[in-house]
């Protein structure tokens, strides 16, 4: 046992610690945050890259799959990166192996090489992020992941300017902090979201790297508004417990990426503030 000498600047220790973190995740002031496209993050859900489908009717982050989820009423989370001529175009992958079987960089390649490659054998292709915005025009809200290209900053400008004309509800996330960064500097009211997980999700960086990112350390130079977390690490004690529910006791929005048909979806919607799915009908 901890003698009454020691427990209480135990105590004021572990007091310090916790008001040092809750300092360094909170999330950013909704008072600064207002207009269109703007504010709150809309309520989900979100499909995931589109409503896509298995049978490959629609594709992931095709047209197709974006008018099924805007004529089903649902919010839309999609992927946007450049080509090498400087096009923002909605696809999730830094290369085209998967997703059409060219065994090239997306960033090595112009519009013009990639604009008529067939999405995943179907009879999809990949639009511009301009298309993507015109079809849906503010029907429902969308959720813009920008990837982590070498070119971020000339990403980072892209897509601000075409969501600075965008007439509807939308935020942005990333996975990377520079990249949430730049947006907090340059564009402070759009609201933003920081992507995590757990420790094991961040395979290709270092110790630190994956400390920073899981612990949500970065949000002291993001402040983003929302985290959105990998909904499988959220259950554990630090993930669920200190992290995701100190993050929205300071006023912060969770979200849940990626439920799909065999998780567990009611406690998923019961979590999180608003989810991201795939292959079901919430």
């Amino acid at each position: 046992m901890i003698s009454g000498s020691v427990a209480g600047p135990v105590l004021l220790l572990v007091l310090v610690v916790l008001v040092l973190y809750g300092f360094l995740i909170a999330p950013a002031s909704r008072s600064r945050s207002s207009g269109a496209g703007k504010g709150l993050l809309p309520p989900g859900p979100y499909a995931h890259r589109g409503l896509h489908r298995r049978d490959g009717t629609a594709v992931e982050n095709s047209m197709a799959a974006f008018r099924a989820a805007r004529d089903g009423g649902y919010g839309m989370e999609l992927d946007v990166n450049l080509t090498l001529d400087g096009e923002v175009v909605v696809f999730h992958d830094g290369d085209l192996q998967r997703g059409c079987g060219v065994d090239r960089k997306l960033n090595e390649m112009t519009w013009q090489e990639i604009r008529d490659l067939p999405l995943f054998g179907s009879d999809q292709t990949i639009p511009l992020f301009s298309d993507v915005l015109a079809e849906i025009s503010g029907a429902v809200p969308l959720v813009v992941e920008l990837k982590n290209t070498p070119r971020r900053e000339e990403l980072c400008r892209a897509v601000a300017a075409q969501l600075d004309r965008y007439p509807g509800a939308f935020c942005i996330e990333s996975f990377h902090p520079g990249i949430v960064r730049w947006f907090r500097r340059h564009r402070p009211d759009v609201i933003r979201g920081q992507l995590s997980g757990g420790a094991a999700l961040f395979t290709d960086q270092t110790p630190l790297q994956r400390l920073l990112l899981s612990g949500l350390l970065t949000n002291v130079a993001t402040r983003p508004h929302f985290v959105a977390y990998r909904h499988q690490d959220s259950r554990t004690r630090w993930g669920g417990l200190l992290r995701l529910r100190l993050f929205r006791l300071l006023g912060g929005t969770l979200v849940g990426w990626t439920v799909g048909d065999t998780d567990d979806r009611s406690w998923c919607q019961r979590f999180f503030d608003a989810i991201i799915f795939e292959y079901f009908l919430p």
